[in-house]
């Protein structure tokens, strides 16, 4: 398994522009990749972090979400609402 974390702060008003579309990003991400496993969005009202969890297979199932089309509009669409974005990548997930 492999297991990415992102941290998301988000320009003040743009919240409520950002979660819908997170909130699809993650929808497309679980129904239409095999090696999805898990995409949890975490969000405390009044705060402008959002905070991702998600687990894909293997590497390869990641890159394979980061080329897909409904990545890259999400992508492209949330650009400027972002002020500051923290990928972690961990290799292995023990349960």
């Amino acid at each position: 398994m492999f297991a990415v974390t992102v941290t998301f702060e988000i320009k003040p008003d743009e919240m409520v522009n950002f979660l819908p579309l997170m909130q699809q990003n993650a929808r497309q991400s679980l129904e239409n990749e095999p090696g999805c496993q898990v995409f949890d969005i975490c969000h405390s009202f009044g705060e402008s972090t959002v905070f991702l969890y998600e687990i894909y297979d293997d590497k390869v199932a990641f890159d394979t979400h980061l080329a897909t089309q409904h990545f890259k509009n999400f992508d492209a669409a949330t650009a400027a609402m972002i002020e500051t974005k923290d990928v972690r990548v961990f290799e292995e997930v023990i349960r």
